[in-house]
Order: structure tokens, then sequence, then C-alpha cells
């Protein structure tokens, strides 16, 4: 009936603007980007990846990530499958996403699943793991090496009563300015002339 099909565009149109939404599909792939993340990885662990390896490929069953966190922050992740069928894998690639979001990467940034596991999206986990990267700057029991800039700090600051009301009093530049503001030397026009008594 219309009715229901009215809620139910309102009901779309409320769950769109209240959860972030990312647009699938694979973006292209950077060498460059891979190879860094993958050194950085390395330097983490301490340990290279298997040569000959591909990118996708080393990090596909999630062991790797999930070694990750944890030296990253250590228990973050109880149990690491090393073997056992595919779901076993994709449950370590579940892991380390429940892990990224208790650390502080924002839920934006996280690659889905089958992003890796499916290697549908390759670029959204270099993505995520540059995310990964950047939020280890705002841990500082975890003293390095970093992966990509530094993210900017808030420099909040405090104002006490008599400052704010101050600020009040101020016009801003952008207003302009009513100085030196007169009619004086005005000569255009004709004067007004007032005629009593008629």
């Amino acid at each position: 009936n219309c009715c229901g099909d009215i809620c139910e565009q309102i009901e779309l149109t409320f769950s769109f603007a209240f959860h972030p939404i990312r647009v699938q599909g694979a973006g292209r792939r950077d060498k460059g980007e891979e190879a860094e993340v993958s050194a950085w990885i390395a330097a983490v662990l301490g340990e290279a990846a298997p040569p000959g390896l591909q990118y996708d490929d080393y990090l596909r069953d999630g062991q790797v990530l999930c070694r990750l966190m944890n030296t990253l922050q250590p228990g973050i992740i109880k149990k690491i499958n090393t073997s056992g069928a595919q779901f076993k894998f994709m449950e370590n690639i579940n892991n380390f996403q429940k892990a990224l979001l208790a650390y502080g990467v924002p839920e934006l940034d996280v690659f889905q699943t089958t992003d890796l596991f499916e290697k549908k999206d390759i670029p959204m986990v270099t993505k995520t793991l540059y995310a990964l990267g950047r939020t280890t700057y705002k841990h500082p029991e975890f003293p390095g090496p970093q992966l990509g800039p530094k993210p900017a700090e808030e420099n909040k600051r405090e104002f006490d009563d008599e400052t704010l009301a101050a600020g009040k009093a101020v016009i801003g530049l952008q207003a302009g300015t009513n100085k030196g503001a007169s009619q004086a030397g005005q000569s255009f026009g004709a004067g007004r002339h007032i005629i009593l008594g008629k």
C-alpha cells in the first residue's frame, strides 16, 4: 500500500543518514603502498614476508594480521587459527577487525572480510592498514615503527568568563568598521526645506 511504501522509504532514508556506508568497488592497487605496508608489518613483527609470496596471499588467512595486532596491543586477540577449514581463517580476519575497532581505528576505515579473503578490494585492505598505522600514534605505549603521517591533534582551549565576555564586545573586521562615519561634508542632493505655518 501507499503508506507502507512511504514508511519504507523514510526508514531507508534514516538508515542511510545514521549508519556509515562505504561504497563497494575495488580501487586501483598501488604497489608502492603495498610494499610500504609490508615493510611496516615486517618491522613490527621482526620478520619478513616469505619470499615470492604475493601481498594479498601473505595477508589472506588473517594470521599475520592477528599477530600484528597482538604485537601492537598484547592479548587483544585471544586465539589465532593456524589450520583448519576456510571459515577458521575468515574467523581470524573477523577477530582482526574487532581488534581494530577496539584499538581505535574508525569503523569507516575497516575493510570487509570478503575484501581480503576473496580479494575483492585489496586497496581497501591497504587503506585499513594505513589507518591502523596512524592510530598507533595515539598509543604512546607502542614505541614504533610508525606507518604514515602523524594525525593532527585537537588543540582545545579554555577561556574564563571575563575573556569570553570581552570577545563578544569586539566587532570583527569582517563586519567592517564605523570609525569616522558621519555625514559631514556631504554636498550632493538638495537640502530639505521645512516651511512652517501653511
